[in-house]
């Protein structure tokens, strides 16, 4: 529902799938053990959590959105620490 309030397509994450990276790991998350992805499709960059139902054998979008310049790095790999 809120892919479509960000306007990204949930497409973009398969067509993406290779330039996909982990940048951030929860593996204490409240459900499922969580990642922080970060993904390029047509000179667009953006981060994806996803949840990881390993008993289960599939992985879960949580959400998924353009990152904030101000949060990241230049690259949007990296948190900036907040003050």
């Amino acid at each position: 529902m809120r892919l479509q309030q960000r306007s990204i397509k949930a497409e973009t994450i398969l067509v993406s799938i290779e330039s996909l990276e982990i940048i951030e790991a929860y593996a204490d998350d409240k459900y499922l053990p969580s990642y922080l992805l970060r993904g390029e499709f047509d000179g667009q960059i953006f981060h994806t959590q996803v949840a990881t139902d390993v008993e289960g054998a599939n992985i879960r979008i949580v959400t998924i959105y353009s990152p904030n310049a101000g949060e990241w790095d230049t690259e949007l790999r990296v948190r900036r620490r907040q003050l």
